[in-house]
């Protein structure tokens, strides 16, 4: 696992392989190639710059509790960089996340009730990263995702994060970054291996996931992940990914009057 491209890349089905299941249990990831066509991906970025001129427009600034992240394109004008709940307000969007190729997925959560969190956590969210002068994305600093179980005095929650890569992204331009493994640790480590998003550097242990369009990944919620910030500057820095969870237990859909969670405070921390 020390060079970027000696991983297997599989193909999603309606169930997972031996393989792909025993790979997922040592290294905690998952890659996918291809989920989406050419065309789905078209509709898909479609749907979030239709979602994003509404929100523009309507000057929204939290969906079900959850700080909307605006900044600035290349060009200077204003754009969504950080979407929560998108597949609510997209038909398109909220049409991707029937395929029943997610729940293929479900047995990797190891308990009952497994389900993607249309409304649960943040939904559907869309990371648009682009690095130019006024932008507020251009990368995400060393986390796990099962940190909020943490900050609310919770059993931590078996979680996955899926991701579809609206844009193709070799190692060389930033993007997602895994530590094989690191799903596996203790609290301690989950909690004290690196400075929740303020630490950004390499980390000789780290992968990069390189991907092109339409590509799936998928990590457990307990693993240490990145987002590396792209060299490049303008157009060519721009990357747009899709995160949605897939959990299991209790049922706890957001509403329009959900409170704005803690570690979300520090959103703005995020660039």
């Amino acid at each position: 696992m020390a060079s970027l491209s000696d991983y297997p890349r599989f193909t999603l089905g309606a169930e997972l392989t031996q393989e792909q299941r025993a790979f997922f249990a040592k290294y905690g990831f998952l890659h996918f190639r291809p989920f989406a066509s050419p065309e789905q991906v078209q509709a898909y970025l479609k749907a979030t710059q239709d979602v994003q001129q509404n929100w523009l427009s309507n000057k929204v600034e939290k969906v079900n509790g959850v700080p909307i992240k605006y900044g600035k394109d290349v060009d200077g004008s204003p754009i969504v960089q950080r979407f929560a709940f998108a597949s609510q307000h997209s038909p398109v969007l909220h049409e991707l996340l029937q395929d029943k190729r997610f729940e293929a997925l479900f047995p990797l959560l190891e308990t009952p009730g497994g389900r993607v969190g249309e409304n649960e956590r943040d939904g559907l969210v869309v990371n648009h990263y682009v690095n130019v002068e006024g932008s507020e994305f251009s990368q995400m600093g060393w986390h796990t995702d099962s940190l909020r179980d943490v900050f609310y005095g919770k059993r931590i929650r078996p979680m996955l994060n899926v991701g579809l890569h609206l844009d193709g992204t070799k190692a060389t331009n930033g993007g997602l970054r895994v530590i094989p493994g690191t799903h596996r640790q203790g609290i301690g480590k989950m909690l004290f291996r690196k400075k929740y998003y303020k630490d950004v550097y390499y980390d000789p242990n780290e992968v990069a996931v390189e991907t092109e369009p339409g590509d799936l990944t998928v990590h457990d919620g307990r693993m240490w992940h990145r987002v590396a910030q792209s060299p490049l500057i303008g157009p060519e820095s721009r990357r747009r990914v899709m995160y949605v969870p897939i959990i299991g237990g209790k049922y706890q859909p957001k509403s329009e009057e959900s409170p704005t969670p803690f570690y979300l405070r520090f959103l703005h921390l995020v660039k």
